[in-house]
């Protein structure tokens, strides 16, 4: 008994100084905000949309002029002759080639970038949506695991006042001795149960934490927004697809498409025969070694390639491959999008009936039913399986209500979550 009653005040008076929780209180709106300045997958999103705009520049240029120059008819045995280095019997030229690009491959070069970019600032704000989707389910969790543990500590509570009834009424002989150790046993499993819902808050902390960025020096949070309100009766079907339709995903699949068939079309553009313009001056003087120099001459030249080996098949055939790659994955990404939003807006509904159901009826009574047995307990009306049964049902009941809160706010995120059209115009 004295070594019970040893871990029963240790277990309680750890309740007492954790009862005053410190840390960082978070309203889920300031976790989100917290979230877009830090989340490491968003800033990855950002990179790769800065990477697709510094394609659309790389794009927007045409090849570089290239420039030669080019000393021969060097003859070791006659030597170039005396005087000034100009006057040497060699021949000297400078040349520049240009290549001119045909069948407007430029411009499909910059149209494809440009939609890529489109596509990459879209994908920017589906990670913004799923970014806030996972600080919310991180939040609730966090949320839930706060109730869970105000839940099981007040229950550590409630079962040592029961213990202290079971003592009385034994020493009054009211009760046998076997009675008060099941009552001292629940007890025990209550202050272990206190632990494990304090190691459960610490994960939900770290896991939140990770979501918003990893943030340091303040993984001690403390989620602080109610539960959010259920509605069975919201038309949560509604305007199913237009939200698809707007949805980030959809139009950045929609940009790649887009922008597969300008490769296609950039591919069939080399087909098309680019030529290369050059011009030279050549500068080849006589002397007593060479009297064949020509003095100063310029030319002209157009070089035309030779469709013989490649016919750009492969590339072509690749092209397009990657665009009906872009289609499927945009089929895809559309019944992925739509079957997401009608199971989210389902499982919002049930959730809301659920938890409506927990606040209306289920709480109320467990509660009546718990105090009942509780004060015949104390009053000797009742006996101590019965107190503890009806205990046991009133925890019970609390924590699947904590859970059925944590559900529906999470179902109702990710419903809210499956319909939005979060842009990633914004970093």
């Amino acid at each position: 008994m004295k070594k019970f009653i040893l871990l029963l005040a240790c277990a309680l008076s750890g309740l007492s100084a954790a009862a005053q929780d410190t840390g960082m209180a978070l309203r889920l709106d300031d976790a989100q905000r917290i979230a877009l300045d830090s989340n490491h997958d968003l800033r990855l999103a950002l990179t790769a949309l800065r990477n697709a705009q510094a394609g659309v520049r790389s794009a927007d240029v045409g090849p570089n002029p290239l420039l030669t120059l080019q000393t021969v008819n060097i003859n070791p045995s006659q030597g170039v002759g005396s005087g000034p280095l100009r006057s040497k019997a060699v021949d000297t030229t400078v040349r520049i080639d240009q290549q001119i690009e045909r069948g407007g491959k430029r411009a499909l070069r910059v149209e494809n970038a440009q939609l890529l970019e489109q596509a990459a600032r879209n994908d920017l704000g589906d990670v913004r949506r799923q970014m806030r989707l996972a600080v919310a389910q991180a939040y609730y969790d966090l949320l839930e695991a706060q109730e869970r543990r105000d839940i099981v500590r007040e229950t550590a509570s409630l079962y040592q006042k029961t213990r202290e009834a079971a003592v009385q009424r034994r020493k009054a002989g009211d009760i046998a001795g076997a009675d008060v150790a099941r009552v001292e046993v629940d007890a025990l499993r209550a202050a272990n149960d206190v632990n494990q819902v304090e190691a459960e808050v610490r994960r939900a902390q770290q896991t939140l934490a990770l979501a918003l960025g990893g943030l340091t020096g303040t993984s001690d949070l403390r989620a602080t927004d109610a539960w959010p309100v259920p509605d069975p009766d919201l038309a949560y079907e509604a305007m199913a697809d237009a939200a698809i339709a707007n949805r980030a995903d959809i139009r950045a699949a929609e940009a790649r498409v887009r922008a597969a068939d300008a490769a296609l079309r950039l591919a069939l553009s080399l087909r098309t025969r680019d030529v290369t313009v050059g011009v030279q001056a050549e500068h080849w003087p006589q002397n007593g070694a060479n009297n064949q120099g020509s003095g100063n001459s310029v030319g002209v030249s157009i070089q035309i390639p030779l469709f013989l080996q490649n016919q750009f098949t492969g590339e072509i055939r690749s092209a397009q491959a990657a665009a009906d790659n872009a289609a499927v994955a945009l089929e895809k990404i559309r019944a992925a999008a739509r079957s997401e939003l009608i199971i989210s807006a389902s499982d919002a509904r049930q959730a809301a009936i659920r938890l409506r159901r927990y606040d209306t009826e289920l709480l109320a009574a467990s509660a009546k039913s718990a105090d009942a047995a509780e004060y015949a307990f104390r009053n000797g009306a009742a006996g101590v399986m019965d107190v503890l049964d009806a205990r046991r049902t009133r925890r019970a009941t609390l924590l699947e209500a904590a859970a059925a809160r944590a559900d529906h706010a999470k179902a109702l995120a990710a419903w809210e979550a499956a319909k939005s059209n979060a842009s990633g115009d914004q970093p």
